[in-house]
């Protein structure tokens, strides 16, 4: 499995069309990945709040539509970040889009823990209240978002609902990159699961900087890859069978006793 991570920078004085444009060129760049990963909100940029209304879509809006065809067109499924998504009673979500290499949406993830702290994620957006797994050629896949990795209990539900991989797009501060690299690991290593993380970067609208690093971390806690803090495409290539394997030979999640009745081996295995 092969697994391109794209960090986007979204400057304000960027359009989004303008934005989606120059970001197709760098997809194009990551021909041969099997999953090509984008961060959260590139095309609307996180930080301009006061925009969200104006560039938010629906999910057949220009984002995921451009998303379809750079995975028709790589042949890849493309974990488009995410979007500010408006849905038909007008509310706005933060939503994650999976693309399968025909163009099709095989999986979308309202960001539960929308962001309050020097934020008006919070403000702005409605939380989503759904939990998904997708199954993909290279196994069960679940997504967060960000502000998600803080909440383990999210993650082991996509754990009992089967997950091997999850995919993790974010906009993610400088400030807290030491974070970052924490949760990151952590999560991969609780979870067993291998965690693809992929972080925007540069100056956003307000002056925050955003902190790239995006990575790769495997069930044993391995960060695979890791990119710096520029623009540009990282490929990692993974072993689809580690998880399984780690699982066997360390079997934490089997030996879970609180609460007793919380979970099944069955769902953990599957």
């Amino acid at each position: 499995m092969r697994v391109a991570l794209v960090q986007v920078a979204s400057p304000p004085e960027e359009a989004p069309a303008e934005r989606r444009e120059r970001v197709g060129a760098m997809v194009a760049q990551a021909r041969g990945a099997d999953l090509v990963v984008l961060p959260e909100l590139w095309a609307a940029g996180y930080f301009a709040f006061d925009r969200y209304d104006e560039r938010s879509e629906p999910l057949d809006g220009p984002t995921v539509t451009a998303a379809g065809a750079w995975a028709r067109e790589l042949d890849a499924y493309v974990h488009a970040g995410s979007i500010v998504e408006r849905d038909g009673a007008g509310r706005l979500f933060n939503t994650a889009v999976l693309v399968a290499p025909d163009g099709r949406i095989v999986h979308t993830y309202r960001k539960v823990h929308v962001f309050g702290y020097a934020s008006r994620e919070a403000e702005l957006l409605t939380p989503g209240d759904a939990l998904e797994v997708c199954a993909t050629p290279f196994g069960p896949l679940g997504a967060t978002t960000c502000y998600d990795l803080r909440f383990p209990e999210l993650w082991r539900d996509l754990v009992d609902r089967g997950a091997t991989t999850v995919v993790v797009p974010a906009a993610w501060p400088e400030a807290r990159r030491d974070h970052w690299r924490l949760f990151t690991a952590c999560r991969a290593v609780e979870e067993q699961v291998v965690l693809i993380a992929c972080n925007a970067v540069g100056v956003q609208h307000g002056g925050a900087v955003l902190g790239g690093y995006s990575r790769v971390v495997d069930p044993w806690g391995t960060v695979l890859v890791e990119a710096g803090t520029a623009e540009g495409v990282t490929f990692c290539d993974i072993d689809p069978a580690v998880v399984a394997k780690v699982r066997a030979e360390f079997p934490v999640l089997d030996d879970r006793r609180w609460p007793a009745a919380a979970h099944s081996t069955q769902r953990r295995t599957s």
